[in-house]
C-alpha cells in the first residue's frame, strides 16, 4: 500500500462558478447503462416468454448454481433465522425497531376538502398491491437491505411483498442464509431465489414455478442492484414502477478545519469498499485537512479489509477532494453536486445541515456517521445516487402509496361551475367536454 494517498483535487477558491459549470468541474462516477442494455434485453424476453425456466437458466450462467425452485422453502427461512449469530441478530433486530419507529411517522392520512357546498374532493392514500423487493448479492451480504425495504412497504399496508435475492452456489442455490433470517425475522413469507436482470423480469411477468406454485408479479420493484439489475428495471417500467435507477455509492463530506481527518478518512473508506466505482468526495475550506486526510487514508488503508477495492474506488475519477473558498461556496457545491450520502463536519454542523438542499440524507456532525444511517439509524438507506437527489426522494413510506383523487359533487355544487366547464372546455376546443356538463341540465332538447 502507499505510503500516501493524493486524492484528485478540484480547487474553486476564487472562483465564482455557475451551477452548469459546478455540475461539469466536479468529481461524479456514473454508469452507462444503454451500453448493456443489448445484453439484458434478450434476458428481459427470455423471461417474458419462457418463464421460470429462462429465469434459472440464466441463474446457472451468471450465478453458477441453478436452484431446485424459484421460491425458496419456508423451512429454509426458519433454519437460517434459528443458525444466525446471536450477535447479527440482536443487532437486526435495533435496526429492525429503530426503522420501524421513523417510518411509522411517515404514514399518511386521507384528507377530505369540501370546495364549495355540496363539492368535495377527498384524496384517498392507497398501498400499491403487490411489490417486489431486490435485495443484491455481489460483493457484499445485505440483511440491512431486507430491513430498509421490507419496513417501509409494510408500514404502508402493502399486502403482499416478494423479495428477490441471488442464488448462493455455497449455500445449495438458496440466497445468503443471513438474507433468509432477515425476511424470517420481518415476517416475510416470500422470497425468490433469483437475482440479475432474469430476477426484475420475473418478478415484472412472473410464472409457474417448477413444483406448479404460481409466481404472481408485481406492481412495483424496489432495491439496489447493479448495471445489470438496473438496465432490466429500465426495460421493463412500462409495465411495472420502479423506485430508481441506482448508480453507484457515494459520499460527500463537507468539512472544515474543526474536522477531525481520521473521521473523515473512515468514512471516505466505508463507502469506497461498497464497489471500485464508488464515489468519495471531500469538500473543504481547509488545505491543512486535505493533507491530513490524504496522510490518513494512507493510514487506515494498511489495515482495511477490501483495500484494493477501496484504492481503486478513490483514485478513480469519481473521487476527490473540492477545495472552497468558506462554507457558503461549499454548500454551494454540495447543493449542485447532490450526493446520495452528505455528512457536515464542520463548526456548528447543524446550522449548516439546515442549509442543504439537495442530498438523499444529511449526516450532522462528528457522531452521526453514513455508516449509522446505513443500519441502525432509523432512516433509510435506499437513496437517490448520481446527482437525482436533486429531484427525487429516498425510499420512504409513500414510495408504497398511491395519492386518488375521489370527486363527489351534487347536482347544485355541478350546476354552479358549469358554465365554467363549458368556457375552458370551449377554449381548449375540446366541445364534447362541455357537452358533457351541459346535457345534464338541458337534456338533448337544447
Amino acid at each position: 500500500m502507499p505510503a500516501r494517498i493524493e486524492l484528485a483535487r478540484v480547487d474553486l477558491r476564487g472562483r465564482t462558478p455557475s451551477t452548469a459549470e459546478l455540475r461539469g468541474a466536479l468529481p461524479r462516477g456514473g454508469v452507462d447503462v444503454d451500453a448493456v442494455l443489448h445484453q439484458v434485453r434478450p434476458v428481459v424476453d427470455a423471461v417474458r416468454d419462457r418463464g421460470v425456466d429462462a429465469a434459472l437458466e440464466f441463474c446457472e450462467k451468471f450465478d453458477g448454481v441453478r436452484p431446485d425452485r424459484v421460491r425458496v422453502p419456508a423451512e429454509a427461512m426458519v433454519r437460517a433465522l434459528d443458525e444466525l449469530d446471536p450477535a447479527v441478530r440482536t443487532a437486526l433486530e435495533v435496526a429492525i425497531e429503530r426503522t420501524r419507529i421513523v417510518h411509522a411517522d411517515q404514514r399518511r392520512t386521507d384528507t377530505t376538502t369540501q370546495v364549495v357546498p355540496g363539492g368535495t374532493v377527498t384524496e384517498r392514500w392507497v398501498p400499491v398491491e403487490r411489490v417486489g423487493l431486490y435485495v443484491p448479492g455481489g460483493n457484499a451480504v445485505y440483511p440491512s437491505s431486507v430491513v430498509m425495504n421490507v419496513v417501509p412497504a409494510q408500514t404502508a399496508g402493502v399486502g403482499s411483498l416478494v423479495v428477490a435475492s441471488p442464488p448462493q452456489k455455497a449455500f445449495g442455490g438458496l440466497p445468503h442464509p443471513t438474507i433468509l433470517a432477515a425476511a424470517q425475522l420481518l415476517g416475510v413469507e416470500e422470497v425468490w431465489a433469483v437475482g440479475g436482470g432474469q430476477g426484475i423480469a420475473l418478478l415484472t411477468y412472473g410464472g409457474t414455478d417448477t413444483d406448479g406454485t404460481e409466481l404472481e408479479p408485481v406492481d412495483l420493484i424496489t432495491g439496489p442492484g447493479n448495471i445489470y439489475v438496473t438496465a432490466a428495471k429500465r426495460l421493463c417500467r412500462s409495465l411495472i414502477g420502479i423506485d430508481s435507477e441506482a448508480g453507484p455509492t457515494e459520499i460527500a463530506i463537507l468539512a472544515d478545519e474543526s474536522a477531525d481527518p481520521i473521521h473523515v478518512a473512515a468514512d471516505m473508506i466505508s463507502q469506497a469498499e461498497h464497489d471500485v466505482m464508488a464515489a468519495s468526495v471531500l469538500v473543504t475550506t481547509s488545505v491543512q485537512l486535505a493533507d491530513a486526510v490524504d496522510e490518513a487514508l494512507a493510514a487506515q488503508l494498511d489495515f482495511t479489509k477490501h483495500s484494493e477495492r477501496v484504492l481503486t474506488a478513490l483514485t478513480g475519477a469519481q473521487s476527490g477532494t473540492v477545495l472552497v473558498d468558506d462554507i457558503d461556496q461549499g454548500l454551494a457545491v454540495v447543493n449542485a453536486y447532490a450526493a446520495e450520502h452528505l455528512e457536515i463536519q464542520t463548526v456548528n454542523p447543524s446550522g449548516v445541515a439546515a442549509r442543504v438542499r439537495s442530498a438523499g440524507a444529511v449526516f450532522v456532525g462528528a457522531w452521526s456517521p453514513v455508516s449509522l444511517g446505513d443500519y441502525c439509524a432509523g432512516s433509510n438507506h435506499v437513496l437517490p445516487t448520481a446527482g437525482c437527489a436533486r429531484h427525487s426522494s429516498g425510499l420512504s413510506v409513500q414510495t408504497f402509496l398511491r395519492g386518488i383523487h375521489v370527486v363527489d359533487y351534487s347536482e347544485a355544487a355541478l350546476k354552479d361551475v358549469a358554465a365554467h366547464v363549458i368556457a375552458l372546455a370551449d377554449a381548449e376546443d375540446l366541445p364534447a367536454h362541455g357537452e358533457a356538463v351541459r346535457l345534464r341540465f338541458e337534456g338533448l332538447s337544447s
